[in-house]
């Protein structure tokens, strides 16, 4: 339920129980003018406390309703960060949008920043008319992250290599070319496989947490939510079609792995498969 700030009506902090059993906070800034309403899934290194300059800057600037969120074990969120606990987050906030707020996901554009790629393109993946999703320093998957693999295991998390074809909607991909955390592969991989790729930002000298401060960035933000204020169904519908006729534009390839793996290379160690969280979380 959400609990209005007394001095600002256009603020509020929520309070939301995930199907985890989880309660987490989250901010709702809403601009009077605005037609789309854009959900953030910050990266990493970042909590609500740290974004709130930003997201009224992106509400005034973008004209858009802002929800953001804290995962589980972030912030004064409950719970313990894992993968699954941030599936859970997302729906339950995207829930929360449609019942507390009456958005539907036609205007709904979804932003994941780094690891918030994860949930971002989760639920992407399952809302078949959103009205665009945002990429902003983006993961292919985390195992991609800490080493070059051409396959995706089982092991792996934040598979956003395999659900990126999923996504019905524009993408707009925005990356570094500097960035030493994910690199910029990453970025132009999720673009080069999405169904509907937007016309991509690269930032020249960008960094991984700093893109934001770069002119282009809001300016390339501000067109594409512009154009997906404009778009109709129409539009969309034909834009599909003729989609449908382009030849393939990659050879990137999603296999899928399952296998153990061995531990520190040792011959002697037992191969055990386990997930990579600790190592992910700290994108």
């Amino acid at each position: 339920m959400p609990l209005p700030l007394a001095d600002d009506t256009s603020f509020d902090v929520l309070l939301i129980d995930t199907k985890k059993g989880n309660k987490i906070v989250a901010f709702y800034l809403k601009n009077p003018y605005a037609r789309l309403t854009l959900l953030y899934s910050h990266g990493n290194a970042a909590d609500l406390g740290q974004l709130y300059d930003l997201f009224v800057q992106l509400k005034i600037n973008l004209r858009v309703n802002i929800m953001g969120y804290d995962y589980s074990g972030y912030g004064a969120s409950n719970g313990k960060p894992s993968e699954s606990n941030t599936y859970a987050d997302i729906e339950a906030v995207y829930q929360c949008l449609q019942t507390e707020y009456g958005v539907c996901q036609e205007d709904i554009i979804l932003y994941g920043q780094s690891v918030g790629s994860g949930p971002t393109l989760h639920l992407a993946a399952k809302l078949p008319r959103l009205r665009g999703v945002v990429l902003h320093s983006a993961i292919l998957s985390g195992l991609r992250v800490l080493c070059h693999v051409k396959f995706t295991f089982c092991f792996d998390i934040y598979k956003n290599i395999n659900k990126i074809r999923k996504v019905k909607c524009p993408v707009l991909v925005i990356h570094g070319t500097e960035d030493d955390v994910v690199n910029w592969l990453h970025g132009n991989g999720l673009w080069t496989l999405a169904r509907e790729p937007y016309e991509p930002l690269w930032i020249k000298g960008g960094g991984h947490c700093n893109l934001e401060l770069y002119p282009d960035y809001i300016h390339h933000l501000c067109k594409f939510v512009q154009e997906m204020e404009s778009i109709t169904t129409e539009i969309r519908l034909k834009k599909i079609r003729q989609k449908l006729r382009l030849k393939p534009r990659s050879k990137i390839t999603a296999s899928n792995k399952c296998c153990a793996l061995n531990v520190a290379g040792d011959p002697n160690a037992p191969n055990v498969g386990y997930p990579v969280v600790a190592a992910v979380l700290n994108v």
